[in-house]
C-alpha cells in the first residue's frame, strides 16, 4: 500500500488535504452540546438500554448510555451554571449551620 504522503502528492488527490470537508472534527466540536435540561438522560433508567447481541448477531455487553456518552456532552457554560449554584447552595447551608440558635435572623 502506498503511504499518505504519496498519495496527497498525486495530483488527483492533492485537493483534499486543502479541503476542509475533508478535515478531521476537533475533539471539541465531536460531541454534541445539550443543556442542563437534559442531562437526565445520561442516568435515567428511560433511556438505559442493554444490548447483549449487535447488529450481526455476535454477542457484546454494551448499553445506550455508552452511547449517549460518546455523541453527547453538557454545555459548559450550563455544567458552570449548575456547579455555581451547588456551592451557592452549599454556602447558604454552611451559613444556616454557622448562625446561633438564640439569634436567628430572617433572611429576605
Amino acid at each position: 500500500m502506498s503511504s499518505q504522503e504519496e498519495i496527497l502528492s498525486d495530483g488527483r488527490f492533492s485537493c483534499v488535504a486543502r479541503d476542509p470537508r475533508f478535515w478531521e472534527m476537533p475533539e471539541k466540536e465531536r460531541k454534541v452540546k445539550i443543556d442542563k435540561r437534559f442531562r437526565a438522560m445520561f442516568h435515567d433508567k428511560k433511556f438505559k438500554l442493554r444490548y447483549t447481541v449487535d447488529k450481526r448477531g455476535r454477542p457484546v455487553n454494551f448499553s445506550s448510555t455508552e452511547n449517549l456518552r460518546k455523541f453527547y456532552a453538557l454545555s459548559e457554560s450550563d455544567s458552570d451554571l449548575s456547579e455555581s449554584e451547588e456551592r451557592t447552595e452549599k454556602e447558604k447551608k454552611e451559613k444556616k449551620k454557622k448562625k446561633p440558635k438564640g439569634k436567628a435572623e430572617t433572611d429576605s
